[in-house]
């Protein structure tokens, strides 16, 4: 059955790379060297950006892990619940320098979608956070943050923070989980513009409600290049 899976996703270079390293890293040794990104484009003849994603999503996964200035190895196993990440978060654990430039910053009345996400009354004010995300100096994706206004005073004064979540964490809302959807699309003319790819590429729409403990402390919608990101969930159950 695994294999009939598999095959039904070889069509896509980034998973015929991605499942080689899988069987050849397998039962390795945490330490056991993972092939370079240079013998691999080398072998499939397919672009290093298709590589490295294949790697991320290794990466991601817990299989592999990166050590700057020394390459990719097989990871000591982890367990436990994921901890809710943000972006900067998620980069740096894919080995990628994460930055953010602020499209848009201000206090909203929150319409039907955004105050009933939130809990709010249509109408009450929301701050709406815009922001273009680089990892590695290449756009990822555009993030569209609304959060409750009432539980961050003086947040749009403060100065903007490199990270949303450590900002709700000093604050004592650090989202403790959180509701998660993602869909495939197309992009916008004007998405597509900022992302740097075709109009008519495909993307990954990621919408999240976060919670802190029962407060709803951030609502997002994320589109994400589908040619550079992968998304990994961890799914099981302890004993």
């Amino acid at each position: 059955m695994e294999d009939v899976l598999v095959a039904e996703w070889s069509g896509l270079k980034h998973v015929k790379v991605r499942e080689h390293v899988r069987s050849l890293v397998t039962g390795s040794a945490p330490g056991t060297a993972a092939p370079s990104e240079r013998e691999l484009v080398s072998m499939f003849g397919v672009a290093r950006m298709t590589v490295r994603q294949a790697l991320d999503a290794l990466v991601a996964e817990g299989l592999l892990e990166r050590i700057p200035g020394r390459g990719t190895f097989v990871a000591r196993p982890r367990r436990g619940i994921t901890r809710i990440s943000g972006f900067t978060e998620e980069m740096t654990r894919r080995g990628l320098l994460a930055e953010s430039q602020t499209l848009l910053a201000r206090r909203e009345q929150a319409g039907p979608g955004v105050a009933r996400a939130l809990n709010l009354t249509e109408g009450d004010a929301v701050i709406h956070w815009r922001r273009l995300r680089r990892a590695d100096a290449s756009p990822m994706c555009i993030e569209d943050a609304y959060l409750n206004e009432i539980l961050l005073p003086g947040f749009l004064q403060s100065g903007m923070p490199t990270s949303l979540y450590d900002a709700l964490g000093s604050r004592g809302l650090r989202p403790t989980w959180a509701e998660d959807s993602v869909t495939a699309d197309r992009l916008t003319d004007e998405e597509a513009l900022l992302l740097e790819v075709d109009v008519d590429a495909v993307a990954l729409r990621h919408s999240r409600r976060a919670l802190s403990g029962e407060k709803t402390v951030e609502v997002s919608r994320s589109v994400y290049r589908a040619d550079r990101f992968t998304l990994w969930v961890q799914l099981g159950q302890e004993g």
